[in-house]
């Protein structure tokens, strides 16, 4: 399983591409945002089915962009991380097929991103492989890869992981020839200091910001699923001399579906970085905090801490590769849109021809109850007026939905398995049906939500069961912070004559 969130203001759609024949020596033009032609590259003679960002064939792939060091990035390279990712679904089985394709194609056609860690799954292996450019006129780009043993998680965001990497085992590591000797000829690395070469110090060295924003995510990840390391938060707080964390961990449990699900649904609750403490939560336990992250104030520079659910995710998958079961039915995509703790995930199976129209349309530009983005967008705004009350209102109906998918899951590919034997095209029609159907339904649901939480929460009030508005003040703790500030301005009692108000000054 690999999960991924796609972080960015943009509407997203969700896309399906068949696999297609071509003819022998045909090309591929490759256009930007624009619909404007960026080059052609050689096509393949046969690609392979694509929904969201799985094949058919049950590889999934993820990213993160790290950026690393700036100068590094090849204005003149053609492939961006995004078309690596497609073409490596077209035209790969295996996460080892698909780390063979995206590095023979940045050789011949040059790579144009910053850096970038791919998260590759198929239903035997999981890989995580970093890669960045030459820097402007360079050749190819500069990559290491590693497979997560069997048993392990791994987690990565927005910072280069990978630190020191074995150069005789390809089993389980890949790298390019250069991954060493332009870091050295770049002055990136000195084989003199003694200290062994770390990919991630090389091509990404941390700061302050990386390791607050980055370093955090994993860490609340890896707190998580496995308690019993009690691992510290030293590093992500910046402590000096502390140890970059693990590349990966082994969970104390097995983790399911389900679990990804909570893993992925963060905002370091229960720790002291619990991001609904305290005034910046406002009055109603709000753990978002808006854009810029980071802020200065008397030449003091500060930060808001970076949690893995935010609020300007557009989409996010966790994906399923499972070799006990055939390619059509081992792999879903479970996907949804917006932030992850407020969206609600459904399954899209590998095989699937057609997809769920809500998630396909709609534009950043104008608000559209067809869209599933938009509704999940206006849900999750509108608790946030009134957080503490209404995120229960949306997580029940979270825990709803996905149960229901997750405990129907069995019985569906029991189904399906035994069409996949008489009936392969009614298979693939019935798992296209009930994914398509799931995920209209569940459109459907948030809307409903919507609504409910407008009556319900009308202007600041309650409804109770008998549906009368109550008033629902603020905590305890909350208004003593705010007497802190105006107690004289607002105490509700009579002044002696000829003393003035307390007023605040701007």
């Amino acid at each position: 399983m690999i999960t991924y969130t796609c972080d960015g203001e943009f509407h997203p759609h969700l896309e399906y591409s068949p696999s297609v024949d071509y003819a022998p020596g045909d090309s591929l033009e490759l256009k930007d945002w624009h619909d404007n032609s960026r080059g052609w590259i050689k096509q393949v003679e046969h690609t392979y089915a694509v929904v969201g960002l799985m094949n058919e064939h049950q590889l999934a792939i993820g990213e993160t962009t790290f950026d690393g060091r700036l100068e590094l990035k090849n204005p003149d390279g053609l492939l961006h991380y995004w078309d690596l990712m497609q073409l490596a679904l077209e035209r790969a089985k295996t996460a080892r097929e698909a780390i063979k394709v995206m590095t023979e194609l940045v050789a011949e056609y040059g790579y144009k991103s910053t850096g970038e860690s791919f998260s590759i799954a198929d239903k035997e292996e999981a890989w995580i492989m970093e890669m960045i450019g030459p820097g402007e006129g360079g050749k190819g780009a500069i990559w290491v890869a590693m497979r997560i043993p069997d048993g392990y998680i791994s987690a990565h965001a927005n910072k280069a992981r990978i630190g020191v990497f074995p150069l005789d085992d390809p089993d389980n590591c890949l790298y390019s020839e250069n991954v060493i000797s332009y870091a050295i000829e770049n002055e990136y690395y000195d084989p003199s200091s003694g200290e062994p070469f770390r990919f991630s110090d090389a091509y990404h060295p941390p700061t302050p910001k990386s390791k607050r924003w980055a370093d955090g995510r994993v860490w609340s990840i890896f707190r998580r699923a496995a308690p019993s390391l009690d691992i510290s938060p030293d590093h992500f707080r910046g402590v000096e001399g502390t140890d970059p964390y693990p590349l990966w961990i082994k969970p104390d449990t097995k983790i399911s579906v389900g679990d990804v699900f909570s893993l992925m649904r963060d905002h370091f609750e229960g720790t002291d970085y619990d991001l609904r403490e305290g005034v910046d939560a406002g009055p109603y336990g709000s753990p978002y905090r808006w854009r810029p992250l980071d802020w200065s104030v008397d030449s003091v520079q500060y930060g808001w801490d970076r949690a893995i659910s935010t609020q300007q995710t557009a989409f996010s998958f966790v994906s399923q590769s499972r070799s006990n079961l055939p390619d059509p039915i081992g792999g879903v995509f479970w996907y949804g849109v917006d932030d992850t703790y407020a969206t609600c995930y459904f399954p899209l199976y590998c095989s699937i021809t057609e997809i769920p129209y809500s998630y396909t349309v709609g534009s950043l530009q104008e608000f559209s109850w067809e869209s599933a983005w938009w509704i999940f967008n206006f849900v999750s705004n509108f608790v946030n007026l009134k957080y503490v009350y209404m995120i229960e209102d949306l997580k029940a109906l979270q825990v709803e939905l996905e149960t229901t998918a997750l405990t129907l899951q069995p019985t569906i590919e029991q189904t399906a398995l035994a069409l996949h034997k008489s009936n392969p095209d009614m298979m693939s029609s019935y798992l296209t049906n009930y994914s398509v159907s799931t995920a209209e339904t569940v459109s459907r649901r948030w809307r409903e939500l919507g609504e409910f939480l407008i009556m319900n929460y009308n202007d600041g009030y309650v409804k109770n069961e008998e549906g009368r508005a109550e008033n629902q003040g603020y905590s305890d703790k909350w208004l003593r912070k705010v007497l802190d500030e105006k107690a004289d301005q607002l105490r509700l009692e009579d002044k002696p004559a000829n003393v003035p108000e307390t007023r605040l000054i701007d």
